[in-house]
């Protein structure tokens, strides 16, 4: 009897010790983030279009993205607005796959060289409007989308009309959310 508990026992070490020194993957949650703010902050007033911004468009990153990503897709939108409901300040998408960040100060124009569309904004230009809320604090959702396909190219798309277009594509997302106060 004691040898059979303590054989139980052992083997109960050892399974432990194998277990303790095999590595599992961590979760690789896909992540958007700001080096000029971090979640649930203040947006620096460069990046907004008031008298004092320069309204640039902030720099983007973003990692782990799912593995069958084909590209992405960004919009930013000001959920705060009263009467009108969601604003959105910019529509991107067809960003390669292989791509991990957006650079301060993308220019207004509807494509780039890689690819990338940027579609119709609330004020309907093909560019990064930065907030300015008429009052009080408002949010800002910093929104990415990981693709399977790419988007049929359309300059005139605008946020509805993209939500609507990858609603089947959609592998994974992340936000980053960003704070404006008119001062």
């Amino acid at each position: 009897m004691k040898k059979t508990v303590l054989l139980a026992l052992l083997i109960v070490i050892l399974c432990n010790h194998i277990g303790a020194t095999t590595k599992e993957p961590k979760n690789m949650e896909f992540i958007l983030s700001s080096k000029a703010f971090k979640n649930g902050e203040l947006i620096p007033v460069p990046y907004s279009n008031t008298r004092l911004g320069k309204n640039i468009s902030p720099p983007l990153n973003w990692e782990n993205p799912p593995e069958q990503t084909k590209c992405f897709a960004i919009i930013v939108e000001d959920v705060d607005a009263p009467i009108v409901g969601i604003i959105s300040h910019w529509v991107l998408y067809n960003i390669p796959a292989e791509k991990r960040e957006l650079q301060e100060g993308i220019p207004g124009q509807e494509s780039f060289a890689d690819g990338t569309i940027q579609g119709k904004n609330f004020f309907n230009r093909n560019a990064y409007m930065g907030p300015s809320p008429p009052f009080g604090t408002h949010r800002y959702y910093f929104k990415i989308y990981a693709l399977d396909a790419k988007i049929k190219l359309d300059p005139k798309m605008t946020r509805k009309k993209l939500l609507k277009a990858i609603e089947q594509h959609i592998l994974g997302q992340a936000q980053l959310t960003g704070l404006y106060s008119k001062k």
